[in-house]
């Protein structure tokens, strides 16, 4: 069966786009779901690597690392709303679950900085000094607690949200990235892009995190997409080219996917079949099938294309 009729997301009658950010052109590939072709090529200002979704769903906001800016399109019609600017050097981006705070980490600024959302605007509530080169960051679901990678200095720090005061820094392996809480909170998942793997903190009140172990996954272990089950979750090789998925519950890698051409950023489309991932190195989206573990699909995009994400995608 071909991918077209295939794929949950082109069955419907009005598939939302697929968005690709490409970091070196500050552009969005606009990705029809129905055509796999580009159908709309959007300006951003300088280096966007990541997006997120308003809470109401309204919005989809993408962060320009270089433009100082945050740039809001429309996720079903993917036309642009507005642009923000004056947000310093926001390379990645995250709210938390009660929606009150959003959260942005300057990568080549070495400071994280907490907003207050009203629902429509931004104000700036405290800039915290981190270490080098703050890189993911992941909030806990009481909405508490952030937990921001250190990429430079192989660090994890945590910031209580209430009061915006650091809480602590533990030390990690080599060039951390992304940061994955367990659903209960009490495990962190941390990407370890200068290694081969993925190292597992335990996390508890107020204590410093306490390293138990690392999850042998792959060279250059980067980002996590939640495979929507409340138990598993997806990590990217980006040297080794493939996707590993991980039950959080054992802490043991349970499937591996191949995904050549550097795979960074995913997002899991329809009924959890298929992996979306930005191939970073090879300038294309690329499409996995989860139950034949094989590439499908690959789009042309952009360079660098870091971000991706749609609407019809399995709920993380």
């Amino acid at each position: 069966m071909a991918l077209l009729a295939a794929l949950p997301l082109a069955a419907a009658a009005r598939p939302s786009p697929l968005f690709v950010l490409n970091s070196l052109d500050a552009t969005i590939s606009v990705i029809d779901p129905a055509t796999w072709t580009e159908s709309a090529l959007i300006a951003t200002g300088k280096e966007p690597h990541h997006l997120y979704l308003t809470p109401d769903e309204k919005s989809l906001i993408v962060a320009n690392a270089l433009g100082d800016s945050l740039t809001f399109v429309d996720p079903r019609t993917a036309q642009v709303q507005r642009t923000v600017r004056g947000i310093v050097d926001p390379y990645q981006l995250r709210f938390s679950p009660d929606m009150k705070w959003f959260v942005t980490a300057a990568n080549r600024l070495n400071h994280v900085d907490i907003y207050r959302w009203d629902g429509q605007d931004l104000a700036l509530a405290k800039r915290i000094a981190t270490g080098r080169t703050p890189s993911h960051i992941w909030i806990d679901s009481r909405s508490a607690t952030a937990y921001v990678s250190m990429q430079d200095s192989d660090e994890l720090v945590a910031i209580d949200l209430r009061s915006q005061a650091l809480k602590w820094r533990v030390q990690t392996g080599a060039t951390p990235a992304d940061v994955y809480g367990s659903s209960d909170d009490r495990f962190l998942f941390v990407g370890l892009t200068g290694g081969e793997g993925v190292q597992v903190f335990e996390v508890a009140g107020d204590a410093p995190a306490r390293a138990l172990r690392t999850i042998a996954t792959g060279k250059g272990a980067h980002a996590f997409r939640s495979a929507g089950d409340g138990r598993h979750v997806y990590v990217s090789n980006r040297v080794a080219d493939t996707i590993s998925k991980i039950d959080t519950q054992t802490q043991t890698v349970v499937a591996d996917y191949p995904a050549p051409g550097g795979p960074d950023c995913m997002d899991v489309a329809g009924d959890g079949r298929y992996i979306l991932v930005t191939s970073r190195w090879a300038r294309r989206l690329t499409v996995i099938d989860t139950q034949e573990r094989r590439v499908v699909r690959q789009v042309p995009v952009g360079k660098s294309p870091h971000g991706v994400w749609t609407l019809d995608h399995i709920k993380p």
